[in-house]
């Protein structure tokens, strides 16, 4: 659906390149389809996969019986008790719905429920401040529909602050309305159907109200662990997350029971981290390999409709682990080669680089707005995984022109007051 949005623009911009292209209306139901068909796709493919490895697989919700069994019960009711030396829990997270909301339940969406709607959702509001819900409200503008993000404190909070003003910033700019510092008190259902959405201004307790067509929840998720019965076998969770207190092996309070992904206390809610958890544990298992999940300098993408990408350290946590004296970030507003002929605005298009001041300036974090955002990340993140300094990214030959050779170009730092707009090559 990102993609979908993106390739709207890029045929906005078609014209200034010489291709004469009218801007066609966007067909919701053939995307979803498409949307939907891919996911099917993927769920067959692994299903294939498990057959193909002689692995057993079991359609049910399972629960604890006691630490060694658990009992499955298919959608039938049928049961089935199985038992092992190990159990692995990675059963993740589901949207969460503000139920003290009064018709939050009964009237609204999540982030889940969007990919399966037949038709277009009209008129949005997006509740939340996560990456989930700015995601949802970029690519619904993208697409053309009339979209609020409605947000209770400061977006992107796990994220370096600087960065998400300017996600935010940048759709704002592009069409998103944002409405900051409010809440909503009860969404009700209209007679032609509309949702109307009650609301309060934290800031001056002004109550005001909108008319939608859908209202989508963004705001967190749960882990799937209250139909579990841990109780039965000793696992332990945080009273306040519900999540499952484990080690760095994994492990849970019982030893055998290991518990990987969103469901567990303290790990970056991404699939891949969640993937190569899962694979290590596997392989430790296996007395293949000691190696444990190392959850330092995870990289990951914002996919706004400027996209923001990031690895290691925000500014404001290496300076808090450091001291501001001995951080040094280096930083530039630069202007991607495919904005210059469709004279797009990249006001937004920033890159800074957190390092420690010290020589050779270990290079602490990376972030980056810009198109593409997923992919400049995903190769210095090998880098900086590898204990990548500054001297090391300066003495890196940029590819021209690309925007990721402009990380490579990083020369003027924050505490140098200098200019930072990119002005030639």
């Amino acid at each position: 659906m990102h993609q979908a949005a993106l390739l709207g623009g890029m045929i906005h911009d078609a014209s200034h390149y010489g291709w004469k292209v009218a801007q066609p209306p966007h067909d919701w139901g053939k995307m979803a389809e498409a949307v939907q068909n891919h996911v099917k796709s993927l769920n067959w493919g692994h299903r294939v996969q498990l057959q193909d490895r002689k692995v057993k697989y079991f359609n049910f919700k399972a629960s604890f019986v006691n630490p060694h069994m658990v009992c499955g019960v298919s959608k039938g009711g049928e049961e089935t008790l199985l038992s092992a030396d190990h159990i692995v829990i990675a059963t993740g997270g589901r949207p969460r719905y503000p139920t003290h909301i009064e018709g939050a339940l009964e009237y609204g969406i999540t982030s889940d429920d969007i990919f399966w709607l037949k038709e277009s959702p009209g008129k949005t509001l997006v509740v939340g401040a996560s990456y989930v819900a700015l995601e949802c409200a970029g690519f619904l503008t993208g697409l053309g529909l009339d979209t609020t993000v409605m947000i209770r404190s400061v977006p992107l909070r796990a994220f370096d602050q600087q960065m998400a003003s300017l996600v935010t910033e940048h759709m704002a700019v592009h069409g998103t309305r944002i409405l900051r510092g409010c809440t909503p008190l009860r969404v009700e259902r209209l007679s032609d159907g509309r949702l109307q959405v009650t609301w309060v201004d934290l800031a001056s307790d002004k109550k005001d109200t909108g008319t939608f067509d859908t209202v989508l929840w963004a705001v967190g998720r749960v882990p799937e662990t209250r139909g579990l019965n841990l109780e039965k076998a000793g696992v332990r969770t945080n009273p306040n997350t519900q999540k499952i207190l484990v080690d760095a092996q994994e492990a849970t309070s019982v030893p055998h029971i290991y518990a990987i992904g969103d469901v567990a206390e303290g790990r970056p809610e991404l699939t891949p981290t969640a993937i190569m958890a899962g694979r290590l544990l596997a392989q430790r298992l296996c007395s293949r390999s000691s190696d444990l999940m190392d959850y330092d300098n995870v990289p990951t993408t914002v996919f706004t409709p400027l996209e923001y990408g990031c690895v290691g350290l925000s500014e404001e946590e290496a300076v808090a682990r450091h001291g501001e004296e001995r951080v040094e970030v280096y930083h530039a507003y630069y202007k991607p080669l495919e904005f210059v002929v469709p004279e797009r605005d990249a006001s937004q298009c920033y890159i800074k680089m957190v390092c420690l001041r010290e020589p050779p300036q270990l290079v602490l974090g990376l972030h980056f707005l810009g198109p593409n955002a997923g992919e400049v990340t995903q190769g210095f993140a090998l880098g900086i995984k590898c204990g990548a300094s500054y001297q090391h990214v300066m003495r890196t030959v940029g590819i021209h022109p690309t925007c990721a050779e402009e990380v490579a170009k990083l020369r003027i730092s924050k505490r140098s007051g200098l200019d930072p707009t990119v002005t030639g090559c």
